[in-house]
C-alpha cells in the first residue's frame, strides 16, 4: 500500500531540519508553476530556468517562509514575481546571477508523479476559471500586474487611467478572485 505524500507543512520542517531531499519534493511539486510565471513575465526560457532555480535555492538558505501566513504556492508565486520584477528592471544583473549559480549545487529532482500534476494542472485551472468571472477591467489590472511585472503607477501610465482606478481594481479583483477560489474549494 501507497503511504500519504508528505504535507507541505511536513516538508518544510524537514527541510530546515536538513533533509534536502524534501527541497527535491517541493521542487517537483512547485517548479512548473514557478517556471511558467516565470516565463510568462521575463519572456525567456533561460532566464526563466534561472529565476525558478533562484527561486528554489533562497528558498532553501533563507528560510523566510511562514506557514502561518499562506501556502508555499502562493509564497513561492509572490517571490517569483518579486524576483522577476527585478530583473526586469536591472539589466545588469543576469551576469551577477549567473556567476552565483556557477557556484550553487542545484537541488536534486526527479519526474513529477501524476498525482502532483493533476494536482497542479486542477489548481490552474480553478485560478483561469476564477479569472475568467471577473470584470475585464480588473483582470485586466491584475494580469498587467502579475504577468508583466509592473507597478500600479505604471499600469495606470499604460492604461491612461489614474492610479487610484488601478489601486481600486487590483484591490476588487483580488478580493473577488478569493471569495471565488474560496468557493471552488467548497
Amino acid at each position: 500500500m501507497a503511504s500519504e505524500p508528505a504535507s507541505d507543512r511536513d516538508l518544510v520542517s524537514r527541510l530546515w531540519a536538513g533533509d534536502t531531499a524534501a527541497l527535491a519534493t517541493l521542487y517537483d511539486r512547485y517548479s512548473s508553476m514557478v517556471y511558467t510565471l516565470a516565463l510568462k513575465m521575463l519572456a525567456n526560457p533561460t532566464e526563466a530556468e534561472d529565476l525558478t532555480q533562484e527561486v528554489f535555492v533562497n528558498f532553501w538558505q533563507r528560510r523566510q517562509y511562514n506557514p502561518e501566513r499562506g501556502s508555499i504556492g502562493s509564497y513561492l508565486a509572490t517571490y517569483t514575481r518579486s524576483r522577476a520584477i527585478d530583473r526586469l528592471r536591472v539589466s545588469s544583473g543576469r551576469a551577477t546571477i549567473l556567476q552565483r549559480f556557477q557556484r550553487i549545487t542545484a537541488a536534486s529532482s526527479r519526474s513529477p508523479n501524476p498525482v502532483d500534476h493533476a494536482t497542479q494542472q486542477e489548481q490552474r485551472q480553478h485560478l483561469r476559471a476564477a479569472l475568467d468571472q471577473i470584470p475585464p477591467a480588473e483582470r485586466e489590472v491584475l494580469e498587467i500586474a502579475y504577468f508583466q511585472g509592473l507597478s500600479q503607477s505604471e499600469i495606470a501610465a499604460q492604461l491612461g487611467i489614474p492610479l487610484g482606478t488601478v489601486k481600486s481594481r487590483c484591490r476588487q479583483g483580488l478580493l473577488r478572485l478569493r471569495s471565488l477560489l474560496e468557493h471552488q474549494r467548497g
